[in-house]
């Protein structure tokens, strides 16, 4: 599609978000091989002159694959400590797969707090730019430790379209485990359409059938529309493909992967 390598390529501020589905493989362990593909491409984008901060999801996956025994315990302090080793784990990765490129990493975890306060929001944009700046990549996740309903984001994709906006990024592309959004739900449909081009990411939502959420992450196709009419009120384009193909991003700028580019009608 012309217009998803046209907007990729006219793009120098770039979010990528990266879903837990993505990262993880069929058992709910971290993928390594799909992490590094990821990590290689946005080497790619930095080459060309790019700047990109990542919004990471994995920490529960990274954690399952740490410390297994305490997977399947439901509990809500389980879970945050699970998510607290996970991120230690989840950031040794990346540092380890940027440093291949001799790029270092800097990790920053957040909560719905940070984005309603003046002087926190100012603090992170700071930091934010200070990284882009020095050469570094920032990856930023929800702070699953310590966030309660009170104060927690709820999903990534909401939290990399408040990142977009912050950042007034030029692109918001989000990583997920599906070839974009269709007209009807892919599962259970095989005559569903792929919708390349949504000009309206509001009325989208009202007229499709939205599925189900995944089964690792918080978020499904709901959450991604969401996001992308968050970004495009700021002008801000948003880009849905598949993360778990390998080289989608490349084959987004050579002009051979589909997905769903969501466009704002807001001249910036």
């Amino acid at each position: 599609m012309d217009q998803l390598k046209k907007t990729i390529e006219n793009s120098r501020k770039i979010v990528i978000k990266i879903g837990s589905n993505v990262l993880s493989d069929e058992n709910g362990t971290v993928n390594k091989s799909v992490m590094h593909n990821i990590v290689e491409q946005v080497n790619d984008l930095i080459k060309m002159g790019k700047q990109v901060i990542l919004v990471s999801s994995g920490a529960g996956i990274c954690g399952v694959g740490a410390i297994n025994k305490w997977s399947r315990r439901g509990d809500i302090n389980y879970k945050q400590a699970l998510c607290a080793i996970g991120q230690v784990e989840l950031m040794m990765a990346y540092k380890e797969y940027f440093a291949d490129y001799g790029i270092h990493v800097a990790q920053i975890l957040l909560t719905r707090d940070d984005f309603d306060d003046h002087h926190r929001t100012l603090n992170i944009r700071n930091a934010m730019f200070t990284l882009i700046d020095e050469g570094v990549v920032p990856v930023i996740n929800e702070n699953d430790s310590v966030s309660v309903d009170e104060i927690k984001i709820g999903d990534n994709d909401t939290l990399a379209a408040l990142t977009a906006a912050l950042w007034n990024a030029d692109l918001l592309i989000v990583l997920s485990d599906i070839d974009g959004v269709f007209d009807k739900d892919p599962k259970a449909n095989k005559d569903a359409k792929l919708i390349e081009l949504v000009q309206n990411a509001e009325a989208l939502e009202e007229s499709i059938d939205i599925g189900e959420k995944s089964s690792f992450g918080t978020g499904g196709i709901a959450t991604k529309i969401e996001a992308a009419a968050k970004v495009n009120k700021f002008g801000i384009p948003m880009l849905l493909l598949n993360g778990s193909k390998q080289d989608i991003i490349r084959d987004g700028l050579a002009g051979e992967a589909k997905g769903t580019l969501f466009v704002s009608s807001i001249a910036r």
